[in-house]
């Protein structure tokens, strides 16, 4: 149900704003990753379908032990409806009956945070009472009401409710999230199931084999460096006017998303995700940017906590890096006898420039990370999450690791040029 509502909340309308106007066209998105919005769109699209699957997935397995016919056949019903054979029982939702079904999940989550952390309340006082530690002051009377208080949230939660009442409000909410979800990319990715929106109802419409949704506008191809893709698929498209029209297409195009959406969650080979250094290089670069504001004053530290800092992010470098720096380093400190203060200002506004646009992706991978942990915190999240595009997943390894050696040989220089050394650090890349 959390995972249902994140992605209800992602799909709203000012998280889908936020989206086109700020995070797609971000330096940091604009440069690592990509310039192609259409690419950026698919990419988005894929990663919220495989999302909604897995829902779709544990809701599949709830219905089984359903007894009403419907909800036995949702499975049948959501993989109809995703290849465009939406049948008439199924193919109108309501929009405020959405929002009512998502209201109502909200209420079921809350009170299940609720019962948790009762629950995890009494255990540790049980556990007191176990080893005679509890308070005196705590009398038997507020135990046993404590008790009566957890029994109520059972019976208002989840764990009181039937299998039928719990599928036929998740299922209802899976077959919504993916009508907006094709009402949002239509015009990007050829395939969804095309979606009528009047009234404040969503219906589904049979897919028509000779007909397909595309981007009205279409021209020159990106160079968005590492990331292959098909080049009929990386045209520009006109976000001001990306309205959707209908045009001739052929069978083979129309019933290829499911995947080809699969196909683009998997990050090339070029890639920081694709090398698996994601987590690593987002570590790097927030460590950096906390070196830079113990530096600048901006964050207090005791000391040598400043050393030891520098020490984590050496230890994290791939050994690749490790010599780049150490080569550009000693470049560097044949240069020494130049140095000025002039210089070290000059270090530190680049520095600091490309971090303005480093530090957000790298955020957002720590984020991204995070929000897929199975954390019991993360498993009860609601708020929309990171999408994939956001993060260093599909950024330009090449790119990111230049990115990364400038900031630690500028940050070197500026403490030479300040005249405070590098440190235990400094000594190891001469």
């Amino acid at each position: 149900m959390s995972r249902l509502v994140s992605l209800h909340r992602t799909l709203s309308e000012p998280e889908l704003h936020r989206l086109r106007a700020d995070t797609m066209r971000s330096a940091g998105v604009a440069y690592l990753t990509s310039t192609d919005q259409h690419f950026l769109f698919r990419l988005a699209c894929a990663e919220l379908l495989s999302d909604l699957d897995a829902s779709a997935t544990t809701v599949s397995r709830f219905s089984m032990r359903c007894n009403a016919e419907p909800l036995l056949l949702f499975p049948r019903t959501y993989a109809d409806i995703k290849a465009g054979r939406a049948t008439t029982s199924i193919r109108t939702l309501s929009v405020k009956g959405v929002e009512r079904r998502v209201k109502k999940m909200e209420k079921c989550i809350a009170v299940v945070v609720k019962l948790l952390e009762e629950l995890e309340a009494g255990e540790k006082e049980m556990a007191l009472m176990k080893f005679g530690r509890l308070l005196p002051q705590k009398p038997v009377a507020e135990l046993k009401l404590h008790g009566k208080k957890v029994a109520k949230l059972k019976e208002q939660s989840l764990w009181c409710t039937t299998f039928d009442e719990v599928v036929e409000l998740m299922s209802g909410a899976v077959l919504a999230i993916f009508a907006r979800i094709c009402a949002v990319f239509s015009p990007f990715v050829a395939g969804l199931p095309p979606i009528l929106i009047s009234g404040g109802r969503m219906r589904f419409t049979l897919l028509n084999p000779k007909l397909r949704i595309y981007p009205r506008f279409a021209g020159r191809l990106y160079a968005s460096g590492p990331i292959d893709r098909d080049k009929a698929a990386a045209k520009e498209v006109a976000i001001r006017n990306s309205c959707p029209i209908i045009g001739r297409g052929s069978r083979e195009e129309v019933y290829k998303l499911p995947e080809e959406c699969k196909k683009v969650l998997e990050p090339g080979e070029r890639t920081v995700g694709g090398s698996g250094l994601a987590i690593q290089y987002a570590s790097i670069i927030l460590s950096a940017e906390r070196l830079m504001r113990i530096r600048s004053g901006a964050e207090e530290a005791e000391e040598g906590e400043e050393v030891a800092v520098r020490d984590e992010i050496y230890r994290m470098l791939p050994a690749k890096l490790k010599e780049t720096v150490r080569r550009r380093l000693r470049e560097r400190w044949k240069e020494r006898g130049l140095a000025d203060g002039e210089l070290a200002e000059g270090w530190r506004e680049a520095v600091e420039r490309i971090l303005r646009w480093l530090s957000p992706v790298a955020r957002d991978t720590e984020k991204w990370g995070e929000e897929r942990t199975m954390d019991k915190k993360q498993r009860l999240n609601t708020k929309p999450r990171v999408l994939a595009l956001q993060t260093l997943m599909f950024s330009d390894r090449e790119k990111v690791e230049m990115a990364i050696v400038e900031v630690l040989v500028g940050f070197s220089c500026i403490c030479w040029y300040d005249g405070a050394g590098v440190g235990g650090r400094g000594d190891r890349t001469r």
